[in-house]
């Protein structure tokens, strides 16, 4: 009953042994959290359209848009990675993608907003800007 209590008033829990496991801070609902990340419908048309150019495309049944890579090697292909996911972190805007070999598959979108955002815009271009460097 003591342990209940506790975790009634504190929103942690107790395990056996003592210890304690807090929540994840639940985030405010999207609209209040990423305001400042909507694309109006202007700015979506303009920015997918300047990502079609330089090879993004929009993936069907999404709202998110994907690119495929292809590097000389795993280990151009791994420090791509390492570069974009240091960025990323940065951002706290992290892509889905997939690797094999000297493959990369990225796809980038906003999951707390279900759709294409400012952040994607911006991820999407720091990418290509690191692919004119190799």
């Amino acid at each position: 009953m003591s342990v209940l209590i506790y975790t009634l008033r504190t929103g942690c829990r107790r395990l056996h042994g003592g210890l304690r496991l807090f929540p994840r801070a639940i985030p405010h609902s999207c609209k209040m959290a990423t305001d400042s990340h909507w694309l109006s419908a202007a700015d979506r048309e303009q920015a997918v359209m300047e990502l079609n150019a330089a090879g993004w495309v929009t993936v069907d049944g999404r709202d998110a848009i994907f690119k495929e890579l292809h590097f000389k090697s795993f280990n151009q292909a791994f420090g791509f990675m390492s570069r974009v996911a240091l960025r990323a972190e940065r951002l706290n805007h992290h892509p889905e993608w997939f690797n094999v070999y000297n493959k990369v598959q990225i796809t980038l979108t906003t999951h707390d907003c279900g759709g294409l955002s400012k952040r994607d815009v911006q991820l999407a271009k720091f990418i290509d800007n690191i692919l004119l460097s190799m």
